[in-house]
């Protein structure tokens, strides 16, 4: 089999499919979770402890300086990203938790709703004759 063949056989499995339309609802649904975090949850979270914006949060390590006209750019650690980065992922992780949360109980429910009962099948002719004979000797 050629390598070409053994590439489309791989890439038009389910599973490889799947997986990509994952990963694409996966990065549309980080972005939107961002905005979340970004645009309402942590301007709330930085009213409510004093009107303090936790992407500008930082230390600086080391102050901007002029060097012969050239400005310097200063040597910081931005905590507040990384704030805001955390509370990115724990509702990221959360919002998932309950997705599979939802979706193993749904599995649960139909796994315990219980087979329709099969329908009887027709006697057998022997049963029939059998059943004629029982009836003749109860007479």
């Amino acid at each position: 089999m050629s390598l070409m063949k053994e590439f489309k056989a791989f890439a038009m499995r389910g599973n490889v499919i799947d997986l990509a339309v994952a990963v694409i609802i996966g990065g549309a649904f980080g972005k939107i979770v961002s905005s979340f975090v970004a645009d309402i949850v942590m301007p709330l979270i930085g009213l409510l402890v004093g009107g303090v914006n936790f992407t500008d949060l930082k230390w600086v390590i080391k102050p901007a300086e002029m060097v012969d006209g050239v400005e310097k750019v200063a040597a910081t650690l931005n905590y507040g990203n990384f704030i805001q980065v955390t509370f990115d992922f724990l509702i990221i992780a959360f919002a998932i938790f309950m997705a599979i949360k939802g979706m193993s109980s749904f599995k649960k429910k139909e796994e315990a709703a219980p087979a329709a009962p099969e329908a009887l099948a027709p006697p057998s002719n022997e049963e029939v004759l059998l059943g004629e004979i029982r009836d003749l000797l109860k007479k």
